[in-house]
């Protein structure tokens, strides 16, 4: 009698249904972390446009108040802008 040999291909990596629902669930925190962090991020983006908008800085100097201010060159006798010239009214 021929004795038959069965041979079966082994599975080399067996995982029980714990490893994929770790993993699933590992892989889902991530991705809500990251929308969580961004929607954080895109608020505070939003706000800060927002404070940034609403102030207006100008910065000048301290002047003494028996000093008079520099003139403007173009304001000076004689001089004229050149987008506004003067009229001439007769």
């Amino acid at each position: 009698m021929t004795k038959i040999k069965l041979t079966k291909k082994q599975r080399h990596q067996v995982k029980s249904r714990w490893y994929y629902i770790f993993w699933g669930a590992a892989t889902v925190s991530v991705f809500a972390g990251q929308m969580y962090v961004g929607s954080g991020y895109r608020q505070m983006s939003r706000s800060f446009n927002r404070i940034m908008d609403a102030v207006v800085l100008e910065l000048v100097p301290p002047q003494h108040p028996m000093i008079m201010p520099p003139m403007d060159p173009w304001e000076q006798e004689g001089m004229y802008h050149p987008t506004d010239p003067p009229i001439r009214i007769f």
